[in-house]
């Protein structure tokens, strides 16, 4: 799995989580689906995004990239 697949699968994750906290528990939830908007887009223009340097920095690849040979 990729860097760009996961950031996508977490922020969609995140997104409908708190939805569902939303709807269930506190309105207040929504912050998290704006904060999680706000960043998808800022990353969108960057290029770059808080989890995918974490996620480099535990070798997951990025698309394109070919696996090592070890």
């Amino acid at each position: 799995m990729t860097i760009e697949r996961i950031v996508r699968g977490v922020a969609g994750f995140m997104i409908l989580a708190s939805l569902t906290l939303a709807i269930t528990h506190d309105i207040n939830w929504l912050i998290l689906t704006l904060f999680v908007g706000l960043n998808l887009l800022q990353s969108a223009v960057t290029d770059w995004c808080p989890l995918m340097g974490i996620l480099h920095r535990l070798g997951v690849r990025k698309a394109g990239d070919t696996p090592a040979d070890d």
